[in-house]
């Protein structure tokens, strides 16, 4: 799919939303994504997922890890595509860490995906937790990436879509000097 047919994909499941919102990281936006209305039609999601594998296919991936929640199914779809087993890491008391089992073996080479990338800080959580863990990330990879300005993982960073969505710390955010209400539409609570 081009960019265009994703953009129109997402609006015509509701997954691209406008309003005033707070995103995970703290800060407010006019434009929210909630890739999770897109990727609850399995379809959309096996064919995102192929898309983003491709541009891994080449790096002798051994394992795809996403932050839960929203990189559970990217990370799923994006390992199928790939042929390769697919994990994800959770939260603990604040922690990224590895549950129910999982694990990365020392010099284990792996591809990190998520839903979308704003500010890249759960992203790079998930890198030094592979590190960490002796894992070698070879990859980023997202669905959306809505970052305003280039993001430096240390590795090739694939997204399949970029949306330049403004972003505006709470103490300077046009919408809220306008009295709009702001929603809070994501999975985590902050």
């Amino acid at each position: 799919m081009t960019e265009q047919e994703l953009i129109q994909v997402f609006k015509e499941r509701g997954a691209l939303l406008d309003g005033h919102f707070r995103l995970t990281s703290g800060l407010h936006s006019n434009r929210y994504i909630q890739c999770a209305q897109v990727l609850k039609y399995p379809d959309l999601s096996a064919e995102l997922g192929k898309q983003l594998a491709d541009h891994f296919r080449d790096l002798k991936v051994d394992t795809v890890v996403g932050p839960a929640v929203g990189g559970i199914i990217v990370a799923q779809e994006v390992g199928r595509g790939l042929g390769v087993k697919a994990i994800f890491s959770e939260r603990v008391e604040g922690e990224m860490t590895l549950r129910r089992g999982f694990e990365i073996s020392e010099g284990e080479r792996v591809v990190v995906v998520e839903d979308v990338v704003t500010t890249g800080g759960s992203t790079k959580e998930v890198i030094e937790l592979v590190k960490e863990c002796g894992g070698v990330v070879v990859g980023v990879g997202s669905l959306v990436d809505r970052h305003s300005g280039e993001l430096d993982f240390g590795v090739p960073f694939h997204p399949l879509l970029k949306l330049a969505i403004e972003t505006y710390s709470p103490d300077d955010c046009p919408l809220c000097q306008k009295g709009l209400p702001v929603l809070k539409p994501g999975s985590r609570k902050s």
